[in-house]
């Protein structure tokens, strides 16, 4: 048999393969890569239900519908008294005239809006100091229509905080979180009656915690957010995003006195603290060392040689109070209150006023570089004018 024929076939037909695998491979080289091209993407997850495309990924409509029915309107009434300037009022008339002429006062009815929250179902409702303040008349418009007056339990004119009572069954009650932990960029809503218009949301961020020093109150330690906060909205509600109370609403930094994003909130556990005390006692109790303190500047720290700015420097010291009782003298540099250390003002009124009056206080201060420690016990902080219905 003759091979020769059948090798020759063999051969040719090898060769023709390898070419066209050839030309196949130069007109399409992806199929010399081994296995298949992998496309890598992040893809959202799918939206929730009652969730549309156009509402976002995130609805806070839960929290509202959780926190507005406690989320109350406050209007107020007050008479004042006003002689009102004439021609009789003016020196030269009543040189010669005297007071005979005077015309009596007349009176003139003030009206003024603001915010609250429904904080236990007896019917307290946590708001603001100056919402109330001298007021005569006091109205409660809750979110569902009712209305009724109200009466001041107590206020803390220190803290911009007061407690009001309606007597009404049924009311919704506001769920009180908690601002330990809060955290700069956290998602806030703020709720209240901004201009008169009617409760209003409005969206927002924590801006910054622990504000202080901004002259508003005497004990200021504010949560800052962007959230818009009108006139009107004071008293009202910041809430997370969960609808817990974190905060009651207080002022604006306004150059036009409307929002410019710089709002200011007391938070929940100053006010619950505050509430609670004046609702069981009547006022609130804050400790007291009759002195007045002052920061420690760059150019103070150098002028008592002082190694750093930590520490408060005493101003004055009042004649008879527990202070100058215990040695405490003008010109000191406290550097902590009951060993904890004190940083500035704020630091120290805070340790002070969370002290039992009544307790003995140990304060550590630098007199002319020289370390001591003197034992104070701490006074009842006079009380500032207030309200109470107690």
């Amino acid at each position: 048999m003759n091979l020769r024929p059948l090798s020759a076939f063999v051969f040719q037909a090898i060769s023709v393969g390898l070419a066209v695998a050839f030309l196949v491979v130069v007109w399409n080289p992806e199929l010399l890569r081994t296995g298949r091209p992998v496309v890598s993407v992040v893809e959202s997850p799918p939206l929730q239900a009652g969730v549309t495309p156009q509402s976002g990924p995130v609805s806070y409509a839960a929290a509202v519908e959780r926190a507005a029915p406690a989320v109350v309107n406050i209007y107020t009434k007050k008479l004042v008294s006003s002689n009102g300037y004439t021609f009789l009022d003016d020196p030269v008339f009543r040189h010669f005239f005297g007071d005979q002429f005077q015309p009596p006062p007349r009176q003139r009815l003030e009206t003024s809006l603001g915010s609250g929250v429904i904080v236990s179902e007896g019917g307290y409702i946590l708001t603001n100091n100056h919402v109330v303040a001298e007021a005569d008349e006091i109205e409660v418009a809750l979110a569902d229509g009712r209305t009724a007056a109200a009466k001041v339990i107590g206020t803390d004119p220190e803290a911009d905080i007061a407690v009001l009572k309606v007597e009404l069954a049924g009311l919704p009650v506001i769920i009180l979180g908690s601002a330990e932990g809060l955290k700069v960029g956290d998602v806030v809503l703020a709720i209240g009656n901004p201009f008169g218009v009617g409760q209003t949301v409005t969206l927002g961020i924590v801006s910054a915690t622990g504000r202080n020093q901004l002259g508003i109150n005497t004990f200021e330690n504010f949560i800052q957010t962007d959230a818009a906060i009108n006139p009107g909205n004071s008293g009202g509600a910041l809430i997370t995003a969960r609808g817990d109370l974190l905060g009651i609403n207080t002022a604006i930094f306004s150059r036009t006195g409307g929002s410019q994003g710089i709002g200011f909130a007391i938070p929940v556990n100053l006010a619950k603290d505050v509430m609670t005390q004046i609702i069981e006692t009547g006022h609130v109790v804050r400790g007291w060392l009759g002195i007045e303190v002052q920061e420690v500047s760059h150019d103070l720290a150098e002028s008592f040689d002082l190694p750093n700015r930590d520490g408060v420097i005493v101003a004055g010291v009042l004649r008879g109070g527990p202070a100058a009782e215990a040695g405490l003298q003008p010109g000191d540099v406290i550097t902590s209150i009951g060993d904890q250390p004190v940083h500035d003002v704020r630091s120290a009124l805070d340790l002070i006023s969370r002290t039992q009056p009544g307790s003995i206080l140990a304060v550590t201060a630098l007199r002319s570089g020289s370390p001591i420690r003197l034992g104070v016990k701490v006074a009842e902080r006079p009380m500032q004018e207030a309200r109470s219905g107690r």
